[in-house]
């Protein structure tokens, strides 16, 4: 499927960036980048980090440059708290590297961050998501960046006055406290980075003895509860205090148990990765934040170039509020693929721009969603699609590697949802459900609806609440039946004449609609008039309580294919 080189956001970035790459080394393998902390659920926002530049690199791979799209994992920053639902007594480990941490109880994994890794590689995988995974762990313990933190330290004082520039002065009443230079800002994009980008909140390196751009991790205690008292350029020995009550000195030279503080630590690695391209969270745009201040000190200290770094919007859960991986559980990559196919969650992310802001449907809003799909489709097989649509939607199906999985026959989201929901998941009874769909082309095997049928059967077996599942009626209504009127009785008797000759889901669903008609003397497939379409409604009611107890559920025509012919006479007191 073709696309417009001009059709959407993702085109214009990787223009931007191919250009770019070429300015700098013509001929060298694309770097783009993301950074992700797995100090906890690594959730649907902080996907956004990742899918942005994986849609860029993708679309760069696609015209035959080389790009790598790397994942640094921040699994080298400190474990701030302990989560609701974990023993206080991983309290001990607070400010030790993530992989010295345990993992939560029950885990199978050695660490901390390998436990919230673990579910985000799967459904990176899934997504289809091509990637260079980078411990940062790894990265310092090995001295991979012994040169880089060597010269930060050389050059603190040149980051020191970087710093200073966007640090709010002292007010009167806290001049006796000189040392405390980080202003709300620097806490406010150094909260949101731990949210967003995997950025560990932290300080910017200020000490009783000065500014020091490198954090040592205790040598007895492994947190990095720790301030460094004094550092010679010459011998590279650096000395410093901790909290337990431990201090020494060590040839930083040699010492491989700190990290550069997070200000510094960000443009070092994209001096260190050349990367040329790299969103951030709206946290990081706004004046002294990571982004802002990075892009002087990757410049005046590493004297290297800034990637393309577009700023990326919230993306927040239908109902809920912006995400917060500090705040408790919150939806992840994981839990959205329950629900739903892969395609459809790449296509969320790559039909919005990075500026726009979106919402992960777990509610209702999740059929509308997937007609919305399933519509786009249909015009893109016509011929009738804008070209930013088709671009977006031939991002969401495959990569330049090839196509995702799909689902053969794929029937309307809420139509399958409301079988499950009736069903229970009783596959026998599911299969001839769905092989009266379309009597012309019957459904023979329930792979031909899958993955979308388990996505839809445990959407409403883990979000639909217990009081909004259907329950179809053991007995008749006696009451109800007995209490009907003359319009009433006719319109069941209409309904019930039509079944077998309408017994699919088009002919159900012009039978339901067509009765009130008829008995309105109209033909049954006249045009509805405001009268009609209330006495559409009451008709529709009547049906409701007579099959499920109540006068709302799933469409009609489903329901009465759900419920069976026999099942529907009894009810409905023939």
């Amino acid at each position: 499927m073709a696309m417009s080189a001009e059709a959407d956001w993702v085109s214009r970035f990787a223009d931007e960036v191919i250009a770019e790459a070429e300015r700098r080394a013509s001929g060298k393998p694309i770097v783009c980048a993301s950074g992700l902390s797995p100090s906890g659920p690594v959730h649907l926002g902080n996907l956004r980090e990742v899918m942005t530049p994986h849609l860029v690199a993708d679309e760069i791979r696609r015209r035959g440059h080389e790009v790598v799209h790397i994942i640094s994992w921040d699994d080298y920053d400190r474990f701030r708290k302990v989560p609701a639902g974990v023993d206080s007594s991983w309290s001990e480990h607070i400010g030790k590297p993530l992989t010295s941490v345990p993992a939560p109880p029950g885990s199978e994994h050695p660490n901390w961050a390998e436990h919230f890794k673990a579910p985000m590689k799967a459904a990176l995988a899934e997504l289809g998501i091509e990637f260079h995974g980078i411990s940062q762990t790894a990265m310092y313990t090995s001295g991979a960046y012994r040169e880089q933190i060597l010269l930060a330290m050389r050059e603190r004082g040149r980051i020191d006055a970087i710093l200073d520039r966007y640090r709010t002065k002292a007010k009167p009443a806290a001049a006796k406290k000189p040392q405390q230079k980080l202003d709300e800002a620097d806490a406010a994009a150094a909260e949101a980075a731990a949210e967003g980008s995997g950025a560990a909140s932290e300080d910017d390196g200020m000490a009783a003895a000065g500014y020091f751009p490198y954090k040592p991790y205790c040598s007895v205690c492994e947190r990095d509860m720790t301030t460094v008292t004094a550092y010679d350029d010459d011998t590279t020995e650096l000395s410093y205090t901790c909290v337990c009550g431990h201090s020494e000195t060590v040839r930083l030279s040699e010492h491989n148990r700190g990290k550069l503080v997070w200000k510094v630590d960000w443009p070092m690695r994209w001096a260190y990765e050349d990367v040329v391209f790299e969103p951030s969270g709206v946290d990081h745009s706004s004046p002294g934040s990571s982004f802002v201040v990075g892009g002087q000190i990757i410049k005046e200290v590493f004297g290297a170039d800034q990637p393309i770094g577009p700023m990326y919007a919230f993306v927040g859960i239908s109902g809920m509020a912006k995400m917060s991986s500090s705040k408790g559980a919150v939806p992840t990559p994981a839990d959205a693929l329950e629900i739903m196919e892969a395609p459809l969650l790449r296509w969320l992310y790559a039909r919005r721009k990075p500026n726009q802001s979106f919402k992960v449907a777990f509610d209702q809003e999740i059929q509308r969603l997937y007609d919305e799909w399933d519509a786009l489709e249909r015009k893109i097989d016509d011929g009738t699609a804008l070209p930013a649509d088709v671009a977006a939607y031939t991002r969401a199906i495959g990569t330049a590697s090839g196509p995702l999985p799909v689902t053969p026959r794929p029937l309307p989201y809420r139509t399958l949802a409301s079988i499950v929901d009736i069903t229970t998941g009783d596959s026998e009874q599911t299969l001839r459900i769905l092989r009266d769909l379309d009597a012309e082309h019957p459904i023979t095997s329930l792979d031909e609806t899958r993955p979308r049928l388990d996505r839809a059967e445990r959407w409403i077996t883990t979000q639909v609440p217990a009081e909004q599942r259907t329950r179809v009626r053991e007995e008749p209504d006696t009451a109800l039946l007995a209490s009907l009127g003359e319009d009433g009785r006719e319109s069941l008797r209409l309904l019930l004449e039509g079944l077998d000759e309408h017994w699919s889901l088009d002919g159900l669903t012009s039978l339901v609609y067509g009765v009130p008609k008829v008995r309105a003397g109209l033909a049954p497939d006249a045009k509805p008039t405001p009268e009609l379409k209330v006495a559409q409604r009451e008709f529709f009611a009547l049906l409701y309580t007579l099959l499920v107890g109540r006068d709302t559920g799933p469409r009609l025509p489903t329901l009465l294919l759900a419920v069976g012919a026999d099942r529907v006479r009894k009810l409905l007191g023939a």
